[in-house]
């Protein structure tokens, strides 16, 4: 059973820096695709980064990008997730999400509400602070 695990949520000011860690088990780092998604309150569910091995690239959505960098360390079998520059319209609840198929590109993964992502993790809270 794949199991993942968030971590490194937390209260920042705006301007900081977090990184988040998704920590997984029972899944290989071969021929996949994560994602990084958020939800805020009252609002819909972004993906604002995703990569896939079906086209090697990692796609960002445009409220991240330049700020945000997505990250596997396969030894660790961690995803990670490095937020820079925070605002406070990042606040969000941070899901990382897997699929141990690349057959769709960052872009689709991180753009069709997460549909084509197989298990997700429970969630950190990241508070940004003005």
């Amino acid at each position: 059973e794949v199991q993942l695990v968030e971590s490194g949520g937390g209260l920042v000011q705006a301007g900081g820096s977090l990184r988040l860690s998704c920590a997984a088990s029972g899944f290989t780092f071969d021929d996949y695709a994560i994602g990084w998604f958020r939800q805020a309150p009252g609002k819909e569910r972004e993906g604002v980064g995703c990569f896939s091995d079906s086209d090697g690239t990692t796609y960002y959505a445009d409220s991240v990008k330049g700020r945000f960098t997505v990250s596997t360390d396969k030894a660790k079998n961690t995803v990670y997730l490095q937020m820079n520059s925070l605002k406070p319209e990042d606040t969000a609840v941070y899901y990382c999400a897997v699929r141990g198929s690349s057959w769709y590109g960052s872009r689709a993964i991180c753009t069709e509400d997460g549909r084509y992502l197989e298990v997700w993790g429970q969630g950190t809270l990241v508070t940004v602070s003005s």
